[in-house]
């Protein structure tokens, strides 16, 4: 990489932390925060009910998976955090609030989505030095934090849409379910890198996590934008 291409790539970069870092602390805080009230207060015991991002990065989910994404100029950008442990044999009534406490972090970011794109119909009065990297920063919190929520609410192990279906499927199915979980990272990665990869290689489009997560990303965005009337700002395409 040249100097210019550098700079770039930290400009990019810079806008994009902020966000991150919110976006899992929520995230993340939300999960505990709410098995705290349901009766399991393991998080709350080991410090991960609060809002401080150092609690719940994780080296590889919260740094390097989104770096490598915004490098290989992925169209999407996500990460994770250190999982918040949560004991669901203490919740009050494990089954409905082991699903209460899994959803908790993907609308904790739909609610992040909406306070950003309400900022921005702020950033017109904000200093005209930062007021360009505000707005992009907000815009990439929207989009962040709307792809989490997506993303985390798809029903694989361990994220949380795989921890919504696993309490709501009876129990004969619900144990073979659950034992997938030991795969669930590999075929996560190899769903984000190999299968795209292998996909290029034969040039055919294997993107399949784009397929599926594409369409109801572009509604959720443009709802919120709605909703917040910052689609008179933004236009997302």
């Amino acid at each position: 990489m040249n100097e210019s291409e550098i700079g770039s790539f930290i400009h990019t970069a810079s806008t994009w932390v902020l966000p991150v870092l919110l976006a899992i602390t929520f995230h993340e805080a939300s999960h505990g925060f709410v098995a705290w009230k349901l009766g399991d207060d393991t998080a709350y015991r080991l410090g991960r009910v609060t809002f401080n991002p150092f609690r719940h990065i994780d080296r590889f989910g919260t740094v390097i998976l989104p770096g490598l994404l915004i490098l290989f100029g992925s169209p999407f950008l996500f990460g994770y955090a250190k999982p918040v442990p949560v004991n669901f044999g203490r919740l009050k009534r494990p089954r409905r609030d082991t699903a209460l406490v899994a959803a908790a972090g993907p609308a904790s970011n739909i609610v992040l989505a909406l306070f950003s794109a309400a900022a921005l119909n702020l950033v017109a009065h904000a200093p005209e030095a930062i007021a360009p990297w505000a707005a992009i920063s907000l815009v990439n919190s929207i989009r962040i934090n709307v792809m989490l929520a997506i993303f985390n609410m798809l029903p694989l192990l361990p994220l949380d849409g795989g921890r919504v279906l696993g309490s709501l499927l009876p129990a004969e199915l619900a144990r073979p379910y659950l034992r997938t979980e030991r795969f669930g990272m590999l075929i996560l990665l190899a769903l984000i890198f190999l299968v795209p990869m292998i996909g290029m290689q034969m040039g055919t489009d294997l993107n399949i996590l784009r397929w599926l997560l594409w369409a109801p990303y572009e509604y959720v965005v443009k709802l919120v934008l709605a909703v917040t009337g910052a689609d008179s700002i933004i236009h997302f395409r």
